[in-house]
């Protein structure tokens, strides 16, 4: 896209014929950027994974053993996770990959004398680019001209200071400009540049694990751990006992079992289905986890302007200081018409007054940790340094009457941004070096006042984060008491303790640790002090989120567990952010945070019934092994156990999952052990018992004189299955009960569907059983009535046990905690 600024003759950039020789050369910026896994990673990641090689070894196995069955049925139960996570994270990409190009930086570069906004990769050798406040420099190159920037190098050197650039100096791709505007031309591009990767790394694929992910891989590696060492023990078995090779390779696949593969997939699924649920809410999610992440968020930091308010300043009214309103208003004017930088609101001012071009000596730009700006006129009756910035700032170069400083206290508390506009005639109090000071002595001319109106909906959107239990802080480079009254008209405490960055710059760290927390409005903060607010409520052990929106909340949201930005934010805001308020909906973000809390539920469902089977399954094996030295089932057995006690009701957990916050500061395991102990330790006592009386029963239907290796065990395993598959079924209303009946473990949720889907797949099971193709293919013996009528019996008197033993508490009396 072509446009037109003012250009001085020697910066008329590239011809467009040197472009295309150039690009021709092999001088482009056209080297790929990544910015998510490609398709054979995400192949790989997913099929060669340890468990996968170990499912895929034994059916392999099973194959020259002639159990085609058998290996059919572990290629398509592994074969059916590795469809859905590969299928999902395909979509994933692609999504990335669009946000990536919904978001990529736009090069603004000068070609014979035009401006045009190009893509990155179109850059050539030499290319002269503009870089104004807000932008990413995309190619390594040197300054020319009379421009001046400060740049964020921090993505290189890991130095939060910024560094005036001026003609002559090298930038750097990666860094940031914060404040100014220059050119500047292009000296290395594609590959040869310093950081090119730098350039979109906060949008590339990277993995950021939530808490609840990290809780979810300690589970996996405990589990495979126990699955590790049950595997020595069935090969020592092979070794020391009469097993055939058949039989070792069923136990091995039956303790592969244990590593619980489907949670992985349960996981995918509930991601999956909140990025579908977030499609319409104007919110775009950048990192996979990123709505999971928001549901243990209990510290929401957020900014005043472009955040609670709209960002749209209005000049509301001046008050000339020692001179008549015309002469200010003509300043002003002068004032905005000559820098080089704007903001929003200098841009206020100049939609109210517009002045002449001056003779600028000497130009100081406003940076958010600076609060002022000046600029040095050298021409005119009026020459000298005039500055613009916050009353308490430049409160230190000169002195107000007690009633213009009655006026701005009385304006901030409305709400209003305040600013100071003063001046000194001497052009030698404005320091040329690189962070130059404020000078010593000023001479006020006027006070600038201006309004912002709060955005739409923002205190409803208050109020339910209040009401959900989080912790809001507004964290602003506004005077305090200026962000106390918007804070009040959003709906805030009118209590909470008010804290200036001046006030902090004075605390050592553990005063500045007890600040963060006890501050809720926080007024004059520099971008490093904001970063370092962050940082200490992450060190308390908060989970923080942080909203921003300008460059000046760059550091901030880095620190942050979870960065979210606004849409109108800087480009380079937007691409640190792990979440995006599309057209700035603020007001989106509890629907957000609520799809978190589904998703987390959801996932917590999911893994009760995991930790249940996979424990039970594992004492059983012990038990048996011990009591009756023989193995308890078989892989086929284990695979219907999956299926129908976790498989199947954890595939719907993720859409059904509802919204609801447990209790904080405890993670997810420990809050499961009151449901998951009990009931793993009577399921396995009923199954084990089951099984003893079935096994007694084939020893008994052994004809005389038959050998107990000739034992049938098929019958116990069936019994021990039938039994396994109904208890696991029952604990679903269990889980969530839609009576008091049903409160056990769990409190009430009025929820059918639970119920309804666990006697669904219980009448499926009961047609397993006795179909006799079925039958003989997952190799169950047959049941009478009288058996299916007895284990339904034994299923359900387990049911009202174990109901008892939630009910009375007794593991956490016999224990001696609280393990609820």
């Amino acid at each position: 896209m072509e446009r037109t600024i003012n250009l001085s003759s020697s910066h008329q950039g590239l011809s467009l014929q040197e472009v295309v020789a150039r690009r021709a050369a092999g001088q482009g910026n056209n080297t790929k950027l990544e910015t998510s896994r490609s398709y054979w990673q995400i192949f790989r990641e997913n099929i060669f994974t340890f468990i996968n090689i170990v499912f895929f070894a034994i059916s392999l196995v099973m194959l020259l053993l002639q159990r085609y069955t058998d290996a059919f049925l572990v290629v398509a139960i592994i074969g059916t996770g590795i469809v859905i996570s590969v299928i999902q994270e395909i979509w994933a990409k692609r999504k990335l990959d669009e946000i990536a190009l919904l978001n990529r930086p736009q090069a603004t570069v000068i070609r014979e004398g035009k401006v045009y906004d190009i893509e990155p990769g179109e850059i050539v050798l030499g290319d002269v680019l503009l870089v104004q406040a807000g932008d990413q420099i995309l190619v390594d190159g040197v300054l020319v001209g009379d421009g001046r920037i400060d740049v964020d190098e921090s993505l290189l050197t890991g130095e939060s200071d910024l560094i005036a650039k001026t003609s002559g100096e090298r930038v750097y791709s990666g860094s940031t400009c914060v404040a100014g505007n220059a050119l500047y031309e292009a000296q290395k591009v594609g590959a040869d540049t310093v950081a090119y990767r730098l350039m979109t790394g906060a949008r590339a694929f990277r993995q950021v694990y939530t808490p609840l992910q990290q809780e979810i891989n300690l589970v996996i590696r405990v589990l495979f751990l126990l699955a590790c060492y049950l595997w020595i023990l069935v090969g020592i078995s092979f070794l020391s006992k009469s097993y055939s090779l058949s039989d070792i390779v069923q136990h091995a696949a039956v303790v592969a079992g244990l590593v619980p593969s489907g949670l992985l997939i349960a996981i995918t699924l509930a991601y999956g289905t909140g990025a579908v649920g977030m499609l319409g809410q104007n919110v775009l999610i950048q990192q996979a986890n990123a709505v999971e992440s928001l549901s243990n968020v209990d510290v929401l930091c957020l900014d005043k302007t472009g955040t609670l308010t709209a960002n749209h300043m209005q000049l509301e009214s001046v008050l000339p200081l020692g001179i008549d309103e015309g002469s200010l208003w003509r300043k002003l004017g002068d004032y905005v018409a000559n820098i080089t930088a704007h903001n929003r609101t200098t841009d206020a001012i100049a939609v109210v007054k517009t002045g002449n071009q001056r003779e600028v000596k000497q130009e100081v730009l406003f940076t958010s940790a600076r609060k002022w700006s000046a600029i040095a006129f050298a021409d005119g009756d009026d020459r000298g340094v005039y500055v613009l910035g916050a009353p308490e700032i430049l409160a230190r170069s000169l002195s107000l009457s007690e009633d213009v400083s009655g006026k701005i206290s009385e304006a901030t508390r409305q709400g209003l941004r305040v600013l100071l506009f003063a001046w000194n005639p001497d052009l030698g109090v404005l320091s040329y070096e690189d962070n130059p000071p404020l000078p010593p002595t000023l001479t006020p001319l006027g006070v600038i006042i201006f309004s912002d109106q709060l955005r739409d909906n923002v205190q409803d959107t208050i109020d339910q984060f209040i009401q959900a239990g989080i912790k809001i802080k507004i964290i602003s480079g506004d005077n305090p008491e200026t962000v106390a009254a918007i804070a009040r008209q959003a709906g805030l405490n009118q209590e909470m303790r008010v804290i200036s960055g001046l006030e902090l710059a004075s605390m050592d760290a553990v005063q500045f640790a007890a600040a963060a927390d006890a501050g809720g409005i926080f007024g004059r903060i520099t971008p490093e002090q904001k970063a370092n607010l962050i940082k200490a409520l992450r060190q308390a052990g908060n989970y923080v989120a942080m909203i921003g929106d300008g460059v000046n909340d760059i550091l901030s949201l880095k620190q942050a567990n979870l960065a979210i930005a606004m849409e109108s934010g800087s480009k380079a805001t937007r691409a640190v952010a792990d979440i995006i308020l599309l057209k700035d909906s603020f007001g989106a973000l509890p629907h957000a945070f609520l799809e978190g809390q589904r998703i987390r539920n959801g996932i917590r469902d999911s893994l009760a019934l995991f930790i249940v089977r996979v424990f039970c399954v594992a004492l059983l094996i012990f038990s048996i092994g011990m009591v009756t030295d023989s193995f308890p089932l078989v892989n086929k057995h284990s695979a219907l156990l999956a299926m129908f006690g976790v498989g199947l009701p954890t595939a719907v957990f993720p859409i059904w999952a509802r919204p609801g916050r447990f209790r904080q500061k405890r993670n997810m395991v420990r809050s499961l052990l009151h449901f998951t102990i009990p009931a793993t330790i009577s399921m396995t006592l009923v199954a084990l018992i089951v099984y003893l009386l079935y096994l007694v029963r084939a020893i008994i239907d052994l004809p005389v004189g038959a050998e107990f290796s000739q034992m049938d065990y098929r019958l116990p395993r069936t019994a021990l299955l039938t039994v396994l598959v109904m208890c696991h079924l029952l604990l679903l209303p269990f889980l969530k009960p839609p009576t008091k009946l049903w409160v056990g473990g769990e409190p009430i949720s009025g929820d059918w569907r639970y119920t309804i889907a666990a006697l669904a797949l219980f009448f499926v099971f009961l047609a397993t059983l006795t179909i006799p193709e079925t039958q003989k293919f997952f190799e169950l013996a047959p049941l009478n009535t009288f058996d299916l009528i007895f284990l339904i019996a034994i299923a359900i008197e387990w049911c009202f046990i174990q109901r008892a033993i939630w009910r009375s508490r007794f593991l956490d009396k016999f224990l001696g905690v609280d393990l609820s």
